[in-house]
């Protein structure tokens, strides 16, 4: 009896074995049955950024005027502006000593060097939207191994959150106008040195910033005069809501409320699915399953992906999510999910306040 009974579990466990083929990698199992998300935007001014981890289901919330400039933490030395506060930057003709630089130098440029002004030359003063920083072009530029190749840069240092009143149903993504700086950006031994002071200033501040390579970028606030923490690991997080500043073809940059971004830089892919009427984008969510994915569709150059793609602020409806399409996306640690978004504003009517779901694959 007991040689039928080793018999019998050698055969399945031959048969267990069998059926998985040798060219398939195991699926990964998610941690999380997925959520019904309401991130804290924080409202109609959306003065938050939310960096949402989808494997964990959690969430952490900054301040958009947290920081100021980002330093990457890859093999390049590359510095990034704040685009979620309007922030933008050109170089200083001529400049090589920062101290000498007074705002009479550079009034002309001042006019040049901004945001949303419907001018298709100011997509030059700031970085790729595409995030994809290790190719991408960046406003300030690469920084050299020789300091005096480093040029000193005009700095427009974007817009405060609004406080005043928004009535329903809008947004307001600036206030007050947070003024100009000069900056210079050399490197550190591995790392960073940044020299900055006020346009009439003929002294600079100076931060050394090493790079943290658990961390896309490591960020500064030049008005604070610090290091501050705002994204988690690069592996730790996988969308984030913020405003952001966008190309137009024809127009420039423009800034753009209820942005989602993805996080390329750490390794998370995604891709769009679109269902053509008079099918149902809920039912073909709903019947999405792991064997759908299309590899092919995966986006990992671009943090656009699902940007503001998911929403219609002026449907025949007013404020609509648009229900013809959900998201798929491949986070940093390889996991699968689909997504949807299922509210642009609160039951109130309030801007700044979306939901989305999510299931893994």
């Amino acid at each position: 009896m007991k040689k039928i009974l080793f018999c019998l579990l050698i055969g399945a466990s031959f048969i267990s074995q069998s059926c998985i083929n040798d060219n398939e990698d195991p699926v990964a199992v998610t941690p999380t049955d997925g959520a019904v998300v309401n991130p804290d935007v924080g409202g109609a001014t959306e003065p938050n950024q939310v960096w949402f981890d989808l494997g964990t289901n959690t969430e952490i919330i900054t301040k958009r005027t947290d920081w100021d400039l980002a330093f990457y933490s890859g093999s390049a030395f590359k510095v990034i502006l704040n685009s979620s506060i309007m922030m933008a930057a050109g170089k200083i003709p001529g400049a090589v000593n920062i101290d000498l630089v007074k705002e009479t130098d550079v009034t002309t440029l001042m006019d040049e060097v901004q945001v949303a002004n419907f001018n298709p030359a100011n997509v030059a003063y700031i970085d790729d939207v595409k995030g994809d920083v290790p190719v991408g072009y960046t406003a300030i530029g690469e920084i050299k191994a020789t300091d005096s190749e480093n040029a000193v840069y005009l700095v427009n240092m974007g817009r405060e959150i609004f406080t005043g009143t928004v009535p329903t149903g809008s947004v307001s993504t600036g206030g007050d106008l947070r003024g100009w700086m000069k900056v210079q950006v050399v490197r550190s031994g591995d790392g960073y040195k940044v020299k900055y002071a006020e346009l009439n200033a003929t002294s600079h501040k100076e931060l050394i910033i090493a790079k943290n390579p658990a961390y896309n970028y490591t960020f500064v606030s030049l008005k604070n005069n610090k290091e501050v923490l705002v994204q988690p690991e690069k592996k730790k997080w996988d969308i984030c809501f913020t405003v952001f500043t966008n190309t137009i073809t024809g127009a420039g940059s423009y800034i753009y409320a209820d942005f989602v971004t993805n996080n390329n830089l750490g390794g998370a892919g995604a891709y769009e699915v679109k269902i053509a009427a008079p099918a149902s984008g809920v039912e073909a969510y709903n019947n999405f399953k792991a064997s759908d994915i299309d590899q092919s569709k995966f986006v990992y150059n671009d943090q656009r992906v699902i940007g503001s793609n998911w929403r219609n602020p002026v449907g025949v409806n007013g404020l609509e999510v648009y229900g013809d399409r959900f998201y798929i996306v491949k986070d940093a640690e390889g996991y699968y999910f689909k997504l949807r978004f299922t509210r642009l504003t609160s039951t109130a009517g309030e801007r700044g306040r979306p939901q989305f779901e999510y299931k893994p694959l």
